[in-house]
């Protein structure tokens, strides 16, 4: 069977329990002035260079070349960057930070999709604290330590997200050669071990890589999203924010720093530097929030992170092929699909798979109720449809081509050995948000984005399959 973007999703018992099932130092206001006054200069200058770099692309740009392009950060970023650094990458970040800034990050250990929300998760924080954000890149962890760490810059058009958020977006690989082996001590909040008793900071992948050696303080229970006693994860992103002012930073270290695992260092917190272990069961209301429309995490920053055209190209190419739709012709507006079974299986108890995933004809009948509605409000009569599934059943390929649908062959397209392991994810995930309509997998945090996407980017119609049980979805 023909590999689709989940067989590189994780089926370790970590993973698992990351993605299960679950419930719905400030600038002065004249350094502020001249700051957004430059950065909205950037911007325009930015937007007319980046029209005809794009246009350039499109006519000269092959599938082969584009994997080259994505491995070189663009020219416009790292000049843009010079407000808010002091030049390019410097051995240690430290040499890199303005004195008169004060910044925000944190790291990635979630899987791709729920490391997307985690970074959403930190821009949300870097606004409500006034810190600019520094991304980390996003790390492997769902398919493979062979496959290198992937800045975000490479996936997600972050000129455009400056723009709409208004403020400096940065990127590791702009502050710091991860290629020197110099180490850099950081003291940083630990708010793992407050919502999961008993657990140690969460490392990430990404640590070493940038040679850093981090000390950890445990952080004031009062972060914790929800009262003692609830068995629920979240910290209080509001709470977390408290951590970036002094009155509140003095009074919430009530234990000392654990000594760093290199050098034994025992470092307080950074207050240049704001750090924060692990920020994806965070909320600003409830848990799992970002399961409903008014997300504020996804209504100020999420919707704004869309992609980088250059990736967007290529999932659009692809789209095109698997339609079957000849060049020159328009994209027909089409209905995307993402049926989530692989790790999902562990959640299927006593029933047999087959009585526990949705079953084809039902999600034939949401896909029937999203194009009625495309039909109603819209006028538009959407017959196409794009599936995307970890699932490696030859005969349950077969029953989906019997519904006429379609899906892109990664392994017949050469994905994985044109641009690496990271690519049948990220271009599934393209695919999904590119629908006139999206029917997702209840429960997973890709259909979630893919949902999100369709709904606010496209003014979709969007659907939720039920799976668990026999007849989960039936209605």
């Amino acid at each position: 069977m023909a590999l689709t973007s989940e067989d590189f999703l994780p089926s370790s018992r970590h993973y698992q329990e990351l993605g299960r099932p679950g419930r719905p130092a400030s600038r002065s206001g004249i350094s502020h002035y001249i700051f957004r006054r430059q950065f909205i200069a950037s911007c325009a200058a930015l937007a007319i260079v980046s029209v005809a770099a794009l246009a350039l692309l499109t006519l000269l740009t092959t599938p082969a070349q584009l994997q080259a392009l994505l491995t070189i950060a663009p020219v416009t970023e790292v000049e843009d960057a010079q407000s808010y650094l002091l030049g390019p990458p410097t051995r240690s970040f430290r040499e890199n930070l303005r004195n008169d800034t004060k910044y925000i990050t944190s790291w990635l250990n979630a899987g791709w999709t729920n490391d997307v929300m985690t970074i959403g998760n930190l821009l949300y924080l870097a606004l409500i604290t006034e810190r600019i954000p520094i991304i980390p890149s996003f790390i492997p962890s769902h398919i493979g330590p062979e496959a290198p760490p992937l800045p975000f810059g490479h996936i997600f058009d972050v000129s455009r997200l400056r723009k709409a958020l208004r403020t400096p977006v940065l990127e590791w690989h702009q502050i710091k050669d991860a290629n020197d082996s110099s180490l850099d001590e950081l003291g940083c909040w630990a708010v793992w071990p407050v919502v999961e008793q008993g657990a140690p900071p969460r490392d990430s992948f990404l640590i070493p890589k940038l040679n850093l050696d981090l000390s950890y303080t445990r952080a004031p229970d009062w972060v914790k999203l929800t009262p003692p006693g609830i068995d629920d994860k979240h910290a209080s992103l509001w709470s977390l924010a408290r951590l970036a002012y002094p009155e509140a930073r003095e009074s919430a270290i009530s234990q000392p720093p654990d000594p760093s695992p290199q050098r034994q260092l025992a470092i307080p917190p950074d207050d240049h530097l704001l750090c924060y272990d692990y920020l994806y069961y965070t909320a600003v209301t409830a848990a799992w929030e970002w399961n409903w429309d008014y997300s504020p995490v996804w209504r100020f920053v999420g919707q704004h992170m869309h992609w980088n055209a250059t990736v967007e190209k290529l999932a659009e190419e692809l789209a095109r092929r698997a339609m079957n739709v000849p060049n020159g012709e328009p994209i027909p507006p089409f209905i995307s699909i993402h049926m989530r079974h692989g790790d999902f299986r562990i959640y299927c108890n006593e029933f047999t798979e087959d009585q526990c995933f949705v079953p084809l004809p039902a999600v034939a009948k949401r896909v029937a109720e999203v194009q009625q509605e495309l039909l109603d409000k819209k006028g538009i009569n959407v017959t196409r449809v794009i599936m995307t599934s970890d699932e490696r059943d030859p005969n349950w390929w077969a029953e989906v081509r019997s519904y006429g649908w379609n899906w892109v062959d990664y392994a017949a397209e050469r994905t994985v050995e044109t641009y690496g392991k990271w690519y049948p994810v990220l271009l599934d995930a393209i695919l999904q948000s590119r629908g006139a309509g999206f029917v997702g997998t209840e429960y997973s945090t890709m259909s979630l984005l893919a949902l999100r996407r369709v709904q606010d980017w496209n003014d979709g119609a969007v659907r939720m399959a039920k799976w668990g049980r026999p007849g989960a979805d039936d209605h």
